[in-house]
């Protein structure tokens, strides 16, 4: 059952409309609850297996295991979905995870008891240079379809992010189109007078004649029947790479 739809103060992921999309319009979103990460994780992660942290309890968000507070984590993201995380590194009794509280490539530490740890073995591969998103499953493609990604001046960034929220916009107009999954990556080359957020996402569009094209201000769009293929099968915290 879905969660009731959330009103956002602002249009909080990156400018991934397009020309069609309206940056002041205050965009209603359902959070997903399709897809939950696998069995809890065990001490040592297989390869093609990530694990995921889903956040049980308000905690800070640390610089390092025990170091200085950075950012306060509440059990819930700010569109409503439950906060799982993308783990990156354990230590005893700590977790590195990916949030978006953190820049690109930057992550923080959470107290290990403070969450559930799963896993999952899907991960997003993005190519920004050909346009490509691959699913894959324990290091195998099950999946590889065209994407739109940033034009010229408004790229979209490189790195490693995770998954954090999977969203169906309530207006059937929406640029987001059917759905869209939010990452915890930031568009760091917003245009001027941008005044919108700055979130990246996959998401559905409704001008298809853009997938496979430089054509977003750092998002990444896909065909309808694609988004909702990834919104079925990826677990919250699931990783993103993107690679130029």
């Amino acid at each position: 059952m879905r969660r009731p739809a959330l009103l956002l103060g602002v249009l909080v992921l990156a400018g991934c409309g397009g020309e069609s999309s309206d940056p002041e319009v205050r965009l209603p979103f359902t959070p997903s609850v399709e897809g939950v990460a696998e069995a809890a994780a065990e001490a040592s992660t297989p390869r093609g297996r990530y694990l995921t942290a889903r956040l049980l309890s308000p905690t800070a968000l640390r610089a390092s295991p025990g170091g200085r507070a950075l950012h306060r984590l509440g059990v819930r993201t700010e569109f409503g979905s439950p906060r799982v995380l993308g783990v990156t590194a354990r230590r005893p009794g700590w977790v590195a995870v990916i949030a978006p509280e953190r820049k690109n490539g930057r992550v923080g530490w959470i107290p290990e008891r403070r969450v559930r740890l799963a896993s999952t073995n899907f991960s997003v591969h993005v190519d920004r240079s050909a346009r490509h998103l691959t699913l894959r499953r324990a290091g195998r493609r099950v999946r590889s379809f065209p994407v739109a990604v940033g034009r010229p001046g408004t790229e979209t960034p490189t790195g490693r992010f995770a998954v954090t929220d999977k969203l169906h916009p309530d207006d059937p107009g929406s640029p987001y189109g059917c759905c869209a999954l939010a990452l915890s990556g930031h568009q760091t080359k917003l245009i001027d007078g941008w005044p919108g957020g700055d979130r990246l996402a996959i998401h559905a569009t409704p001008n298809p004649e853009t997938v496979g094209q430089a054509a977003s201000l750092g998002c990444m769009r896909a065909h309808t029947r694609d988004i909702r293929r990834l919104m079925r099968t990826v677990p919250a915290g699931t990783p993103v790479f993107i690679r130029a």
